[in-house]
């Protein structure tokens, strides 16, 4: 794979499935390099079998969610130059129809009705005078924020305590109108179709939220300034669950409110710990279930915590009789599926590298799909006897795949040209034991060639995260430029148990650096053609932290790239968005022992040749961190480059523009055919 094979990428968003179980649709996300943009359409899927075709036209349409009774299909769509709106259309057919007008678009799935006939969905509602609501005011003339609390501004969203999140509800049209015509892509003079914000006729003034069409207004139900999200309706229709954030609190409230308009919310009392999700079960009119997590005492200690099941009772007011029903120590579930079937639910289940899909039924967790894959979305009928999903696969950025039966079957192939253009090199699973005889799994990628290949050794971030065996454009690139790649999950990963997660705490730089460096010796040690004198080391985030740690500890890389690192913790609590609690949950407060943890505290022990990358909107690890550790780098004379993207946050190599993906990949690459050479010989 090269950096311009970005381009075949398509990948599938969560399915939904019409109640029939004959077809579904899903959002397929193509990424536009000509254009640096990602397109993103809907497609029909017929089921069992049949090639998606396409289902609507838009070129940002995403979050398809089809109605309990069939007949209608919501979504999200963005028109060129515009935020992303409510819209609604006949699963019959017709012409889509949008909704809503909000100035700075709508976030999120949204979400019928248990009669099908409202939507429940968040927007975020800013100040009057902000984020474009004047059009005489500009950024830069905006009011100062005024500001009291540790949580304020989010990496890849900025700024919020000014734009709270809150939760519409809307009514659906009562009848399909194949008259509504949408805009064309380049439409955009009418405020109304581009997205931006509407003005009363006779007044003048803006209009937040202002509809594109006057048969139906959205009425909004939350009111408290923070951040709602998730809303769920209450079985009877009446109400919406909705996760409230708590300013300066790593827990959300969860909140009931009356849906019919503007309420007074009802504080729920689910005992301590974070409420990752709630869910009713149609089967049952007065079971719920949730997800939560305990953090500790004092609701502050994340790390490593997963989340366990729970089930309860909805009387309509208040949860009762709660019962936990999974191990949190043991099992690490929660994530991107929660769904209800008959007698139990489905939900994800992080394990040894991979992401599985799990039904809970009968007191046990059964896997639906594992194996080599991440699951990404899922939906289900309500038996749950059909079951439809995305995930990742060795040989797959995504694809959709059906259970029917025992067995899942993959039924779309949107990396076939991916696989045929780029080719693809399968990991080869390896464990260890790292110096205290601790187990230590990852895998390694080797090209193609007799050898001897030059390693990287590639770290990731978190660290409450796991690399996966799956189809990673970083892994395919490095390998098919001539680089033997070697990643792990170190203590600190998630998918281990909870042990494991919590196992470097107040002690970063010291096992999970045993663990990666005992992998790299026996993946050198199992294969000839790895040679072992030249080996790179790289990585993001906490991978960056490692990376930057390690050239301190040893000279045995070559080279290495240090990418969007946490790499002083002093600087970081004032700088980055969670800076007030990350570092010393993970660090500790002793000002000694920090110090002990700190790259930028031992900087002066570097003596390798070190690319820093950096995005300059970086607001999880501030800029100021790579700028800092290339200036003390190269005021020591060590042999160093700075790469900064304008415009991109912390999800750069994952999310950013098409363009600076690539160029991002082809610097990579320089630096390290500068450095460590495919061909042995010295790089120029």
């Amino acid at each position: 794979m090269r950096p311009e094979h970005l381009s075949l990428y398509t990948r599938p968003g969560t399915p939904t499935l019409h109640p029939d179980g004959t077809w579904a649709v899903v959002a397929l996300t193509r990424t536009d390099v000509e254009d640096d943009s990602y397109r993103t359409a809907l497609w029909r899927q017929d089921l069992p079998s049949g090639a998606p075709r396409p289902f609507t036209h838009g070129s940002n349409d995403s979050e398809p969610v089809i109605s309990p009774d069939g007949q209608w299909l919501a979504f999200v769509r963005a028109v060129e130059g515009g935020k992303p709106q409510l819209a609604v259309m006949a699963t019959g057919g017709g012409e889509p129809r949008l909704l809503t007008d909000h100035p700075t678009g709508i976030s999120g799935r949204p979400v019928f009705s248990p009669d099908s006939k409202r939507i429940a969905y968040t927007a975020r509602v800013p100040e009057a005078g902000r984020y474009g609501t004047d059009e005489k005011v500009g950024p830069g003339a905006e009011p100062p924020r005024h500001i009291t609390t540790f949580t304020y501004r989010n990496d890849g969203v900025g700024f919020y305590g000014d734009r709270p999140q809150h939760v519409f509800v809307i009514d659906v049209p009562a009848t399909p109108d194949p008259t509504a015509d949408l805009p064309s892509a380049d439409s955009g003079s009418d405020p109304k179709n581009s997205g931006e914000t509407g003005t009363d006729g006779a007044q003048g003034t803006t209009v937040p939220g202002r509809l594109a069409t006057a048969e139906v207004e959205p009425v909004q139900v939350t009111s408290a300034a923070q951040d709602h999200r998730s809303p769920v309706w209450t079985p009877d229709g009446s109400g919406l669950l909705v996760l409230r954030g708590v300013h300066d609190a790593l827990v959300p409230e969860l909140v009931h409110h009356d849906a019919a308009g503007t309420s007074a919310e009802r504080v729920l009392d689910v005992g301590p710990g974070n409420v990752g999700a709630v869910l009713f079960d149609d089967a049952d009119d007065g079971a719920v279930w949730l997800l939560r997590a305990d953090l500790g005492d004092d609701d502050m200690d994340f790390i490593g915590r997963s989340e366990a099941l729970y089930r309860g009772r909805w009387d309509g007011t208040a949860i009762t009789d709660l019962e936990g029903l999974t191990d949190p120590v043991t099992e690490s579930l929660g994530g991107t599926v929660f769904l209800a079937v008959d007698g139990g639910v489905l939900l994800t289940r992080e394990r040894r590298g991979t992401t599985e899909l799990v039904r809970w039924a009968d007191g046990e967790l059964t896997p639906v799909f594992d194996g080599a894959a991440e699951v990404t979305g899922a939906d289900t009928s309500d038996d749950g006897a059909l079951i439809l999903f995305a995930a990742t696969a060795v040989d797959s950025v995504g694809d959709l795949w059906l259970v029917e039966s025992e067995r899942p079957a993959r039924v779309s192939d949107l990396s076939a040209r991916l696989r045929t253009e780029a080719g693809v090199l399968a990991p080869v699973e390896l464990e260890t034991t790292s110096d205290d005889g601790y187990p230590v799994h990852g895998w390694v990628v080797t090209p193609s060639g007799p050898g001897p290949h030059p390693v990287l050794l590639l770290i990731h971030g978190g660290p409450h995260a796991q690399y996966t065996p799956t189809f990673f454009d970083e892994v395919q690139v490095y390998a098919s430029a001539g680089y033997a790649v070697v990643f792990c999950n170190p203590r600190g990963s998630s998918g281990y148990g909870q042990e494991h997660g919590r196992a470097i705490t107040g002690g970063f730089g010291d096992r999970d650096t045993a663990d990666v460096l005992a992998f790299l010796d026996a993946a050198l040690a199992a294969d000839p053609t790895l040679d072992a004198d030249r080996v790179g080391v790289l990585g993001g985030s906490y991978g960056g932290y490692l990376t930057a740690w390690l050239t301190t500890r040893t000279d045995r890389f070559v080279a290495a790239i240090v990418e969007r690192g946490f790499l002083d913790p002093v600087s970081f609590e004032g700088s980055s968005d969670i800076g007030w609690f990350f570092g010393r949950r993970y660090l500790g407060d002793d000002p000694t022992a920090v110090a002990a943890q700190s790259p930028m505290a031992h900087l002066d022990k570097v003596r390798t040749p070190t690319l820093v990358i950096h995005s300059e909107q970086d607001w999880r690890c501030p800029v100021e961190q790579g700028q800092r550790w290339y200036v003390g780098l190269k005021r020591r004379g060590v042999d160093t480059e700075l790469l900064l993207f304008p415009g991109e946050g912390h999800e750069l190599s994952r999310s950013g523009q098409p363009k600076h993906r690539i160029a991002r990949f082809e610097h990579i690459l320089a630096w390290w055919a500068k450095h460590l050479p495919v061909s042995g010989e010295t790089g120029q």
